[in-house]
């Protein structure tokens, strides 16, 4: 991470669910995720032993945090039996409280796509670091990341005027609209069909995710659809 070009994201501190660390009483982990997750994280060449068993969640509101090429991706990772496997990525980081010297650290990411409960809000990231003293909630954090593969977007606002940009379109075109973009099989939207239209249309919403992507389609659908 020191040889890598660094920006500095500033996030604050806010509440988390309990179910990492295991703070959570109702939590069907009552040793925490991380404790059990880490042996598993641990067997595919990813040590976290230096880190707090819990995660540390910032906001970065109003912006949201964009991701690619990650250190370490464990793909279906079957780490419990009560619920399918989940994929999680992992991305070096460096976290900075106030003056103090920075620490090595990890940004957290469960695949939402594979993660059934405890979903986090867009502008939520959640990293893994070992413990920062007289942490108070509210506390701004900073993290150092590499730009190229990690950065920020305004996700609400981009979501917003990809609504509006489909609008009229919809409108016009009605079922016809969505159709090159569908599987054909399943017949749910393909953000990977979507991306080369928007390339070409309105290449700033390249930024949304997939998750992004089909949700504002489904949206644009149920406002302005037959």
């Amino acid at each position: 991470m020191a040889e890598a070009p660094i920006r500095w994201i500033q996030g604050q501190r806010v509440q988390g669910h309990g179910v990492a660390s295991g703070r959570d009483p109702s939590s069907p982990y009552p040793a925490g995720t991380i404790s059990l997750q880490s042996p598993w994280f641990a067997q595919r060449g990813l040590d976290l032993s230096d880190c707090f068993a819990g995660t540390l969640n910032l906001s970065l509101a109003p912006l949201e945090l964009r991701s690619e090429r990650p250190d370490h991706c464990f793909e279906r990772l079957e780490w419990t039996d009560r619920h399918p496997p989940e994929t999680f990525r992992f991305w070096r980081v460096l976290v900075r409280q106030g003056d103090s010297a920075p620490l090595a650290g990890w940004i957290y990411q469960p695949d939402p796509d594979t993660k059934l409960h405890h979903d986090q809000p867009a502008p939520v990231v959640e990293v893994l670091a070992p413990v920062l003293p007289d942490l108070e909630p509210g506390a701004w954090i900073s993290l150092g990341v590499d730009p190229d593969r990690l950065w920020t977007v305004d996700g609400a606002r981009l979501r917003a005027r990809l609504l509006e940009f489909f609008k009229f379109r919809v409108l016009a075109a009605q079922d016809s609209f969505f159709r090159d973009w569908r599987d054909p099989h399943t017949g749910a939207l393909d953000p990977a069909r979507l991306r080369p239209w928007l390339q070409t249309s309105w290449p700033e919403a390249l930024a949304l995710s997939d998750r992004d992507l089909r949700l504002c389609c489904e949206r644009a659908w149920q406002l302005y659809g037959p």
